[in-house]
């Protein structure tokens, strides 16, 4: 699947955002500068001014070929969703005795730095071998492996803890991925899922990275509502024990195009959540029967 970055459209898709969320309470001149921007921006010619250069191919990848085509920047990439996410994962994870920890589509191995700096023995697992590389690169000791997340390399009830950061929106059904965190996880051990919310991808649309000399591509995300979610961890077997939804931070996308109309994008976003978090148990045969 191909198409175009249509910096015009997405202008006027946040600039009238913006006004659908402060139309019946917002401030008057915040309203009449939106209105009197659409109005601007809807006249103009793509390409040209008022706009900043746009206009790339936008194609579509699996996510094997997207990651290894994200992982030479992914590190190097700053994002409000990672930002809000940390300290929720963080607040989690003291929670968590050192054992045996699983990093699910680990990318990078972002979450296995820093599950490995509390005393784990981590297990990496992703399907690309050019994040596993970096992975290995920033946690020499780490145990990486290739592999998907509905079909993870490890036996049953083989660790004590499962992280999975950012990746089960990339499955179209959320329930194999579930199945498999819960079948290798422990009795009574912990599972930590995040994910881009649900809000935000409607919203939004794709995240989109640098491919190649002048042209975009993403890794689909589906939209996946709560209750998908609940749906799927309960066929799993697994308890919910608390979600979180940490809101919008105020930043933006250094370069994008949303700088480019500021005020108008975080009055869009604001008191939105961005990040979903699942703090989830395996029963243990005993808790089960109750």
């Amino acid at each position: 699947m191909s198409g175009e970055f249509r910096v015009r459209e997405l202008v006027l898709g946040i600039q009238g955002l913006a006004l659908l969320r402060n139309a019946v309470d917002g401030d008057d001149a915040f309203l009449r500068q939106r209105v009197e921007d659409i109005r601007r921006f809807a006249s103009a010619e793509p390409g040209r001014e008022p706009f900043p250069d746009g206009g790339a191919a936008v194609s579509e990848l699996d996510a094997a070929s997207g990651y290894a085509a994200w992982s030479a920047v992914y590190d190097s990439l700053p994002s409000s969703y990672i930002e809000v996410e940390e300290p929720v994962v963080s607040s989690i994870l003291d929670d968590v005795a050192p054992g045996v920890a699983l990093d699910a589509a680990c990318g990078t191995g972002r979450q296995s730095r820093v599950l490995a700096g509390r005393g784990h023995r981590v297990i990496g697992v992703d399907q690309s071998p050019e994040m596993l590389a970096k992975a290995r690169a920033n946690t020499p000791e780490g145990d990486f492996r290739v592999g998907h997340l509905d079909r993870l390399p490890l036996d049953d009830d083989s660790v004590d803890l499962a992280v999975c950061s950012l990746a089960m929106t990339h499955l179209a059904d959320l329930a194999p991925g579930a199945a498999e965190l819960a079948r290798v996880v422990r009795p009574g051990g912990r599972i930590v899922v995040t994910d881009l919310h649900p809000f935000v991808i409607a919203l939004q649309g794709q995240c989109l990275f640098v491919h190649g000399a002048d042209e975009l591509a993403f890794v689909r995300n589906h939209v996946h509502l709560p209750g998908r979610y609940l749906e799927a961890f309960g066929r799993a077997g697994l308890r919910v024990r608390a979600c979180h939804e940490p809101l919008f931070n105020g930043r933006l996308a250094p370069g994008g195009y949303e700088e480019f109309i500021a005020d108008a994008a975080r009055a869009a976003w604001d008191g939105l959540p961005i990040v979903i978090v699942w703090d989830l148990e395996v029963p243990t045969p005993k808790e089960s029967r109750t």
